[in-house]
């Protein structure tokens, strides 16, 4: 059964410490006057602590939560609040940050952008990014939640003035969800198409090829110019005619696949069989999450671990493959010159951010459904150690397959080394063709692309129906409340998403992955997260929440990174992207019009402009002067909240 805990959802930022059976710890100077009593009875600290606006799925009434006569937990809970679910067991949240944090990025974006910047040299820059951003961060959102005991959005009541913080990471997760299933409704297309005894894209004998398809492309014969008009192989084609010539993957992937037309402004008409793959994957989402973290939890065990089954399969297969020695080392090689070269360093830090889904508020949300006690600070190193080692382990098994078919197409690998879903439906695809029992080779690639996908995706959604739910108090109840608002957001997703399943759908999901969770968006999100934890909330405040939860300070390297060494890096990354930005293309040729650009900035500006906005609405409502409003307690609210007094106790704000 799914354990509960009746935890007060207090608007400002303390939680009732009920499972922290720990000895008093000494508080740090920025921890006094926090208004904490004594320990309990029980051992536990209970903080005087005032339940302002409920938070759905976990919470209690709105009264003074304290200690009374004989040393008892006073938590005021009113009638018809519904408490918090928790994880049945601490291995549920790591399987389900996994499957979150580990997707399809680790295995199509990190193999790529390693050999691009010098090979092992790479890790360099990207261990010490790990070490000033990834994991602070990371750390940051998971404890956050899990002491807040509430999604990406309530847990700014810690500092009510930035709760557009939460409303940006929403934002920002809702376009996540709406776009990124398409590559799980093309991967599930490719899973169907591979159940066959020749695969599709093998051959130029189909109906979506043109006269310009070739199978083998002959390079090693056209090496010498002065062969140039020697016909070559059996498809009547010149070697001058070579240079234009189209492989039947390609093909395969614009004609057939996207049967994509020559333009964002030339929609075209939808495609069925994607419409019908989407719609199954939506569905499969939905039931993955209608029910939380009681099926999300169990879920994730099979999600999240079969692709590393599949992984090693796939290298074993790997290895033993002409050509894959020569891959690998193109992939491993280091070249030391590549570290002064600043794109190296910003690839790096892009990735990061990326890889461990920072700034979308879905890992605030799985911290939420934590016990109070969690050890937050261990876990965060661990699934940092999961995440990094999966992506330079997925490395060895795409460039051992990338060299494969540059020895079987006698060209050079880094003519065959793609990212992103020229990885995934061009370049592995082409490459378990040439292998024995290609079928089942592509079958367990796709399956295993669905999978890495599919964890991320319905987390994304978990994440996102909490923040909504969270901003409805319990009083709001409704038996199948989660449920309905799970198919609101599935839906509305899919209604969007019919504009990628046209022939300019293409163009319309490289707006949204290229603008509406960019680099950009995400570093905004994690320096104001930084910021208004470190220099509003206070960051010695924050740590010796954290050493209430958890039992110890975390060593104090979270607290520079936090303060300095975070925001530094979140702002320097952000600068030279706007700095260097280069307008969206599609294959380096086709190039968006002004309005496509427009739209794409609204995309991101959506999700950035949350915070400015939120602020000034928050000074402009808020009564008395500007001084008097800067002045006060950053947990200073109008509504039922409570601030700090003068005493150190807290109480109601009328």
């Amino acid at each position: 059964m799914m354990e509960k805990q009746a935890l007060p959802a207090s608007s400002c930022s303390l939680v009732l410490l009920e499972e922290t059976k720990k000895s008093p710890i000494t508080l740090s100077n920025g921890g006094g006057g926090s208004g904490y009593a004594p320990a309990a009875a029980n051992g536990s600290l209970v903080p005087l602590t005032v339940a302002g606006t409920g938070v759905a799925g976990g919470v209690v009434g709105t009264a003074c939560v304290g200690q009374d006569k004989k040393g008892g937990v006073v938590n005021g809970a009113g009638p018809g609040y519904q408490e918090r679910e928790t994880w049945t067991r601490q291995m549920d949240f790591i399987m389900s940050c996994v499957g979150f944090a580990v997707g399809l990025g680790n295995v199509w974006r990190f193999p790529y952008l390693c050999y691009k910047n010098g090979g092992g040299v790479f890790l360099i820059p990207y261990l010490l990014i790990v070490f000033v951003g990834g994991i602070p961060i990371f750390f940051l959102e998971i404890s956050l939640g899990q002491f807040m005991k509430a999604g990406s959005i309530n847990v700014w009541n810690i500092a009510p003035l930035f709760k557009g913080l939460g409303y940006a990471s929403m934002v920002i997760v809702f376009f996540c969800n709406t776009y990124y299933i398409m590559v799980l409704a093309w991967g599930f297309y490719y899973l169907i198409k591979s159940f066959t005894a020749t695969l599709p894209w093998s051959s130029c004998n189909n109906e979506w090829n043109t006269p310009s398809c070739i199978e083998i492309f002959h390079h090693q014969d056209c090496k010498n110019a002065s062969f140039a008009n020697i016909t070559i192989g059996s498809s009547n084609m010149t070697c001058a005619d070579l240079a234009d010539a189209r492989s039947p993957i390609i093909e395969f992937w614009e004609n057939k696949v996207l049967n994509i037309s020559s333009g964002l402004d030339e929609p075209g008409k939808m495609n069925w069989e994607l419409i019908l793959c989407l719609m199954a994957v939506w569905v499969l989402v939905y039931f993955c999450v209608w029910k939380g973290v009681k099926s999300t939890g169990k879920i994730v065990y099979f999600t999240a671990t079969f692709p590393y089954v599949v992984l090693i399969i796939l290298l074993v297969r790997g290895v033993t493959l002409p050509g894959a020695y020569d891959g690998i080392m193109y992939y491993i090689k280091p070249n030391w010159s590549k570290l002064e070269e600043a794109q190296v360093w910003i690839d790096a830090g892009t990735q990061i951010f990326f890889s461990y889904a920072i700034g979308l508020g879905a890992l605030t949300a799985l911290g939420s459904y934590n016990r109070f006690n969690n050890d937050c600070y261990k876990d965060a190193f661990i699934l940092a150690l999961i995440n990094s080692g999966t992506s330079f382990f997925a490395g060895f098994v795409v460039f051992s397959i990338l060299g494969f078919m540059a020895a079987e197409q006698g060209v050079d690998i880094s003519q065959v080394a793609e990212s992103g879903p020229g990885l995934a439906f061009i370049a592995y695809p082409k490459a378990v063709s040439l292998m024995p029992v290609a079928p089942l080779w592509a079958a367990l690639f796709f399956f295993m692309l669905l999978l890495l996908g599919l964890d991320s995706q319905f987390v994304g959604v978990e994440g996102f129906v909490t923040g909504i739910l969270d901003l409805f108090p319990g009083k709001h109840y409704h038996r199948y409340k989660r449920e309905i608002a799970v198919a609101i957001c599935c839906l509305l997703c899919f209604i969007i998403d019919l504009s990628m399943v046209t022939q300019g759908g293409m163009y319309v999901f490289q707006l949204f992955d290229y603008y509406s969770a960019s680099g950009m968006t995400l570093l905004w999100q994690a320096f104001w997260e930084c910021i208004v934890v470190a220099w509003v909330y206070g960051a010695d405040r924050f740590m010796d929440d954290v050493a209430r939860m958890i039992g110890y300070r975390p060593f104090p390297w979270m607290k520079w990174c936090w303060s300095f060494i975070t925001p530094c890096v979140c702002i320097g990354i952000f600068l030279f992207h706007l700095v260097n930005y280069k307008p969206l293309t599609y294959n380096n040729v086709y190039v968006y019009p002004w309005w496509g650009e427009v739209i794409g900035w609204c995309l991101a500006l959506s999700s950035m402009l949350c915070i400015p906005v939120s602020l000034l609405y928050k000074l402009f409502r808020a009564k008395g002067t500007f001084k008097e409003v800067s002045a006060s307690s950053p947990w200073t609210t109008r509504g039922d909240t409570c601030y700090p007094s003068n005493s150190g106790k807290y109480t109601l704000n009328e």
